[in-house]
């Protein structure tokens, strides 16, 4: 009775008391007073400036870009068929059903015939638009044709205008990124000349037009400077308001246009989850961004024709467990041992949950998984050991090898890589520093000024410091991976050197005496790019501008004179025999159908151009023969430059490769050599004798290209 009574007393006091706290609060809060008109011209201004500089960066890279293309291919001068054989490899395919496309009586029945395509890989219909993420084409198709562009200009020069207006886009978010971190448009201009200066290792443009990554990456640039912008604590409604409606509009389109962004995301995820494990103030920001995750990956599901890989992938079973921890956890006060204990189980709990979702989702979703990329991370950290032909030829190329000293080298003489490392090192360390913190109990600052030197305080740094490690370390391991690294460090480095928060940072763990800390990192914030711009202007703007007054030539006429027979003299119906990148240059120049695609995220297209490989191999014209008619196919193809392949690496060019599947070599001790009887195929097909002119016969050849027309009737006459 009495203890009951007490409570009911003590709780309209207490409400009382909480009434008048928040109303002395909002008392004692000083108003803001109205800026006056001479700072306000200068912010305006100073946006002004910034935004035209960000635009006129964007549109001077497109502009650069298109007359690089022209000089390199001296495309304007050329003809068709020429200008369709620049496209290599997958490029070349994504290209032809942009043709295709344009082709088609109307945009229904362009999309249906490519969804239900069964003229390009022979024995095999497959939904082209799911399978190679071709809605670019399909947008591009539509503009083309919505805009009257077919009266102006011709669908070649509108398809590349489209992908060098993006570039521009991307080189524009990276400079408002930059500006967004430092304060400083200085940092964006930075930015832009490191990309430029390092565009070898920042992106494919030059090489491979169409690849995806060049329509997707500039979305992804986009989202990121629009999650800068919504995580920064000192943003109006309005602001945020902005920045989550631009970050979810470009998180969907990066999803559409790349059938591995949800994997890019995922690392975006995790990052953003540390940084709310971190408990820096910024927790609902972040579980508005796993909303926007959903939702993506919801809408691209049912627009990319129920795609089971999105609902198998582990963003999903990431955001999903995140959501469930969010629900579960318990209102603790902050910065006790209880909340501490919590933050720990919470952590392994969204662990633990991640893994198991995942492996529930992959048990009852049907899809297709790309075994392949699982056995090629394996072998390619050596967790493993194998002989076949595909998972040795991925580890032999390139881009999938570990990063080459020349490409060190290369960031080293353009200053990026050193400024970066310094960068990383200084917010990396105020960044634990403020974790430390947190973990002793101490508060953080509601508003960080200059005169503390915390950059580690702010949550968009923590942010980017994590998200570039993250692909710092995929670069490490895999080349290709640096195309998304390296802009990340251009951005990175710029907003260091250019903020003089930074530098305060610094000096503060010098403990400088002799001059006053702020007032040296506004003046190096300001000099050091200065000098650094001046540097790069005087070394490298020379050699940009010599790139563009160099009049270069693709000359190949050995291929437009194999595809001007292709069309003269081979039957409409007829199937095509060869490598996968020499099949898609003939799809895209003639259209014929081929027996396989330069494509590597289909097992049973992995399958056919390792058989169709065996051209190359010391296997019988019997074998070869009922591979080939296996799929149907008509003409085969030898290339001479494969047949006489001189590797740089030793067992890395095709034919060994072949030679160590079929135990045709020793490859390590203990493995049984297997004799071959016959001669390497390609070799033997062209000296014209018995069996080999029985079941192919050649009808044309070059110095690059032998066709053989694959006998139907079987003669086996000497």
């Amino acid at each position: 009775g009495p203890s009951i009574e007490l409570r009911q007393r003590k709780k309209p006091k207490s409400s009382e008391n909480k009434e008048s706290a928040k109303e002395e609060k909002i008392d004692d809060t000083p108003v803001p007073e109205r800026a006056p008109k001479h700072v306000l011209f200068q912010r305006f201004a100073k946006i002004f400036i910034g935004c035209l500089a960000a635009v006129t960066s964007g549109m001077m890279y497109a502009l650069y870009l298109s007359a690089y293309h022209e000089r390199k291919f001296w495309f304007s001068n050329r003809q068709e068929l020429e200008r369709e054989i620049t496209f290599q490899g997958d490029s070349a395919i994504y290209y032809s059903y942009y043709k295709d496309m344009l082709k088609a009586p109307s945009f229904e029945r362009g999309v249906y015939e490519l969804t239900h395509n069964n003229k390009t890989v022979s024995l095999k219909t497959i939904n082209a638009v799911q399978q190679m993420s071709l809605y670019p084409e399909l947008i591009a198709s539509v503009l083309y044709q919505a805009t009257g562009s077919n009266e102006i200009i011709e669908p070649v020069y509108f398809y590349i205008g489209i992908v060098f207006g993006l570039q521009g886009i991307y080189v524009t978010a990276l400079f408002v990124t930059s500006w967004l971190m430092s304060g400083t448009w200085l940092a964006g201009m930075l930015t832009v000349a490191w990309f430029i200066i390092n565009r070898m290792d920042t992106t494919r443009i030059e090489y491979s037009i169409p690849l995806r990554e060049n329509w997707a990456l500039p979305y992804f640039a986009c989202q990121i400077a629009a999650l800068t912008g919504y995580l920064k604590s000192n943003l109006n409604t309005y602001g945020e308001r902005f920045c989550y409606l631009l970050m979810s509009a470009s998180t969907y389109m990066f999803m559409m246009m790349w059938e591995y962004s949800h994997y890019l995301l995922f690392l975006q995820a995790i990052s953003l989850f540390l940084l709310d494990n971190f408990s820096l103030e910024q927790s609902d920001k972040v579980h508005e961004v796993y909303k926007i995750y959903i939702f993506s990956l919801f809408l691209g599901y049912l627009l990319q024709f129920e795609n089971s890989a999105l609902l198998v992938s582990p963003l999903l079973s990431l955001v999903v467990a995140l959501m469930l921890v969010k629900c579960l956890q318990l209102n603790v006060k902050k910065r006790t041992f209880v909340a501490k204990i919590m933050k720990f189980i919470n952590f392994y709990l969204v662990c633990t949950l991640t893994v198991t979702l995942n492996i529930i989702m992959k048990t009852f979703v049907p899809h297709k998984e790309n075994g392949h990329m699982l056995k090629f991370l394996e072998v390619k950290l050596g967790l493993n050991m194998t002989k076949n032909f595909t998972m040795n030829w991925l580890l032999c190329q390139e881009s999938l090898q570990a990063p080459s000293q020349e490409f060190f080298l290369r960031l080293t003489q353009s200053s990026l890589l050193p400024f970066y490392i310094l960068v990383l090192i200084i917010c990396f360390l105020s960044m634990m520093q403020v974790i430390f913190r947190r973990i002793n109990g101490e508060s953080l600052k509601e508003t960080v000024t200059l005169e503390d030197g915390r950059i580690g305080e702010r949550p968009e740094i923590i942010y980017h410091v994590i998200h570039t490690i993250f692909f710092g370390s995929l670069a490490m391991i895999i080349e290709g991976l640096k195309y998304l690294w390296t802009p990340y460090v251009c951005m990175l480095a710029a907003f260091g050197v250019c903020s003089p928060e930074l530098w305060t940072t610094l000096f503060k763990w010098l403990r400088l005496r002799t001059v006053h800390p702020v007032l040296l990192a506004l003046i190096l914030s300001m000099a050091v790019p200065t000098i650094i711009g001046l540097s790069l202007w005087k070394e490298f703007f020379p050699r940009l501008m010599t790139e563009l007054t160099e009049l270069q030539e693709f000359y190949d006429p050995d291929t437009v004179e194999l595809m001007t027979w292709i069309k003269r003299q081979a039957p409409v119906a007829a199937v095509f025999a060869g490598s996968p990148q020499l099949m898609g240059a003939i799809k895209l120049c003639t259209g014929w159908m081929v027996t396989s695609l330069p494509l590597y995220n289909d097992d049973d297209l992995l399958k056919r151009n390792e058989n169709i490989y065996q051209i190359y191999s010391k296997r019988s014209a019997e074998d070869i023969y009922k591979i080939l008619t296996s799929y149907k196919a008509n003409y085969l193809i030898v290339e001479d430059a494969i047949c006489n392949e001189v590797g740089t690496m030793r067992g890395c060019r095709v034919k060994d490769l072949l030679d160590i599947a079929n135990g045709h070599v020793v490859c390590e001790e203990g493995d049984k050599l297997t004799y071959s009887k016959y001669g390497r195929f390609c070799h033997e097909v062209k000296i014209n004798y018995s069996p080999y002119v029985n079941y192919f016969t050649r009808v044309y050849w070059n110095r690059s290209y032998f066709v053989y027309k694959i006998n139907t009737v079987i003669s086996f006459q000497s």
